[in-house]
C-alpha cells in the first residue's frame, strides 16, 4: 500500500501543508514540529510522489555510492572507478549521453548511516545504489537492509554491491562482486609458513565485519593445514576447524582499519607474545602502523620480523622494504561495479562473482632467522 501525504501528516499530527513545507524546506517550521514530521517520515518510509513533483521528474539520473570512508584509498579507488562509468563522457557533442549523477555517500562505517542513506536515495528515486565494502553482520541490521534493498529494487533502483558478499537474506540485487578476501588470507599465511614461521601473528581489523572474518578464516585454515593453531602459548585449544575455541587467542589483536590501530595492536600483540617472527596486517593501512610500531621496537624489516598486508593500495609498493600484500583489483571491481548498475553489463550467473585475490611477495618478508 502506497503512503501518502496525508498519512504522514496524521502520524505527526500536523497538517498535509505542514509536512509539505518540511519535505519542501521553503517555509519556517518550529524545530519540534520538524522532528515530528521527520520521524513520521521514517517510520512510514515515506517517498515524495507525482509527476508534478520537480524532484521526481530530476532524480532518474542519480546514483548513490555508498563507501566508509572516502578519505581510504580502498573505497576511494573503488568510489571512483565506479564513477567512471556511471557519470563519463557522453557522445563528445557536450549533450547529455545517458550520464548519471554520482554522490558519493560516507558512512564512516555506521550502520545506521548506512541505512540513513538508502532512505535518502529512496527519496530522490535513485536510479541505482553501490554499495562498496564489508558488511556489518549483525542479524538486525541485515534484516533491515534486506528491507531498505527491496523497497528500492521494487521502485526501480539497481542494487550492486562491489566487495561486499551478498546479505543471508534479500534477493533484491541485480550483482554482488564479491572478493576472495578468504582465500587471499590463506594464501598469505601459506606464503609465510613456507618461509618458516611458525609464530605468526595478526592483527584484524573489526570483528563485525565480514571482511575481518574472511581474512581471519583464511588465515586460520592455513594455520591449521600445517599443524600451526594450537601453541603453549594459550588461547584454549582447536576446534578441529582452524578456529581456536572461544575469543582469546593471544596472536590475533581486533581493531579499526587504519595505520593508528595498526600501531597499536601491534605493540600489544609485541608485548602478548614477543617471539612472533612475522606479523599479518588486516589491510596495508594497518600494516603501515605495524611497521612503525617494529621499528619503535628497535627491530628491522624483514631481518627479525615480517609484516605483511592486505589490498595492494597504491602506498604499499613504496613502502622501506616495499609491502608483501595480497593484490585486489579494486580498480577494475568498482568499474565493473558502474557498468552494472548503469545496466551497461549483464549480470553474473547467479547474480554473484567472485573475484580472485593475487599474492604480492615483496621485500617486507623473508624466512626467520635461526
Amino acid at each position: 500500500m502506497t503512503v501518502t501525504l496525508a498519512d504522514v501528516a496524521a502520524r505527526a499530527r500536523v497538517s498535509p501543508a505542514t509536512v509539505s513545507r518540511v519535505l519542501n524546506g521553503n517555509y519556517p517550521v518550529a524545530a519540534s514540529t520538524r522532528e515530528r514530521v521527520l520521524r513520521a517520515v521514517d517510520d512510514l518510509d515515506y517517498v515524495l510522489n507525482g509527476p508534478a513533483s520537480s524532484l521526481a521528474a530530476a532524480t532518474s539520473d542519480l546514483v548513490g555510492i555508498l563507501v566508509n570512508d572516502i578519505a581510504d584509498p580502498f573505497f576511494g579507488i573503488m568510489a571512483g572507478a565506479a564513477q567512471t562509468q556511471i557519470g563519463g563522457p557522453g557522445d563528445g557533442s557536450g549533450r547529455a549521453g545517458g550520464e548519471k549523477l554520482a554522490v558519493i555517500c560516507n558512512t564512516g562505517g555506521s550502520p545506521e548511516r548506512e541505512l540513513t542513506y538508502l532512505t535518502l536515495l529512496q527519496r530522490q528515486r535513485a536510479a541505482a545504489v553501490v554499495l562498496t565494502g564489508g558488511a556489518v553482520e549483525n542479524p538486525e541490521h541485515q534484516a533491515a537492509m534486506a528491507a531498505k534493498l527491496a523497497k528500492l529494487a521494487d521502485a526501480g533502483t539497481r542494487i550492486v554491491f562491489c566487495g561486499r558478499p551478498p546479505l543471508p537474506e534479500g534477493d533484491a540485487l541485480v550483482a554482488a562482486l564479491a572478493f576472495d578476501n578468504r582465500g587471499g588470507g590463506r594464501r598469505l599465511t601459506e606464503h609465510l609458513i613456507s618461509l618458516g614461521h611458525c609464530r605468526i601473528g595478526y592483527v584484524a581489523g573489526p570483528r563485525e565485519r565480514t571482511t575481518t572474518r574472511h581474512r581471519l578464516e583464511g588465515h586460520r585454515e592455513a594455520l591449521h593445514a600445517a599443524g600451526l593453531d594450537d601453541f603453549p602459548a594459550g588461547g584454549g585449544p582447536g576446534d578441529g576447524s582452524g578456529h581456536r575455541a572461544g575469543d582469546d587467542d593471544p596472536l590475533v589483536v581486533h581493531g579499526p582499519y587504519d595505520r593508528r590501530s595498526g600501531y597499536e595492536a601491534t605493540l600489544e600483540l609485541l608485548r602478548r607474545a614477543p617471539d612472533v617472527t612475522a606479523i599479518v596486517a588486516a589491510n596495508d593501512t594497518v600494516a603501515l602502523g605495524a611497521c612503525a610500531a617494529v621499528r619503535d621496537q628497535g627491530m628491522r624489516i624483514p631481518q627479525d620480523i615480517s609484516v605483511a598486508g592486505f589490498d595492494d593500495l597504491p602506498f604499499s609498493v613504496d613502502a622501506v622494504p616495499a609491502l608483501t600484500t595480497v593484490r585486489l583489483p579494486l580498480f577494475e571491481a568498482g568499474a565493473r561495479a558502474g557498468r552494472l548498475a548503469m545496466g551497461k553489463e549483464n549480470p553474473p550467473p547467479g547474480g554473484i562473482a567472485t573475484i580472485a585475490a593475487e599474492l604480492m611477495i615483496r621485500g617486507s618478508t623473508a624466512a626467520p632467522r635461526g
